[in-house]
């Protein structure tokens, strides 16, 4: 069975033993996995100033703070990655102008519930995208940022589906009885 800490030490150990070596250049399966991973994560945001818009729960507007954060972190380091390799940034949707949720109407309004769930969605998007990527990825530091964001992304969906299950938002398939199971 491998070891995870031997997969650690021999990640860090290549980074000691090829310090003095230059970089690889990325293959292009890296980078469009950077710049793909930058307009979903800039699409993200822009969902969440949607959220922020219109929910007017205390706990809804923290958790998407939060997450906002989090996703501006994130492209600010791999846009910052990007423009070091000289890797052109791509064109994202502006930023959503501020307002109030009481001044947008209710056929338009996005719900508590729809908000939460659209973000489940977006955050299962970003994770995928994380461990594709980082599969992808060839050199290693590369490798390590993936893991970082993925990191973090499981750290924001616990929040998240705590927040979820209790409010009653979050979205159960129906349950598998299979056949001939006895029943009580």
């Amino acid at each position: 069975m491998p070891n995870p800490l031997e997969a650690v030490w021999n990640v860090f150990k290549t980074q000691i033993d090829n310090t003095d070596e230059p970089k690889a250049p990325l293959h292009v399966i890296e980078v469009g996995d950077l710049w793909k991973y930058v307009t979903s994560v800039e699409e993200f945001i822009r969902y969440e100033e949607v959220g922020l818009n219109t929910t007017t729960d205390d706990e809804v507007t923290e958790m998407l703070n939060d997450i906002v954060k989090t996703c501006e972190s994130q492209v600010k380091r791999v846009s910052q990655f990007m423009r070091e390799e000289g890797i052109p940034l791509p064109d994202v949707t502006s930023a959503k102008p501020k307002s109030s949720p009481n001044d947008i109407p209710l056929g338009v309004k996005l719900t508590d519930n729809e908000i939460t769930n659209g973000v489940a969605f977006k955050l299962i998007t970003c994770l995928k995208l994380c461990a594709k990527s980082q599969g992808d990825a060839i050199r290693n530091d590369i490798s390590i940022m993936w893991l970082q964001f993925y990191a973090e992304w499981v750290t924001i969906g616990a929040t998240l589906k705590t927040l979820m299950r209790k409010r009653g938002w979050l979205k159960v398939p129906p349950y598998y009885y299979p056949p001939g199971l006895p029943s009580e």
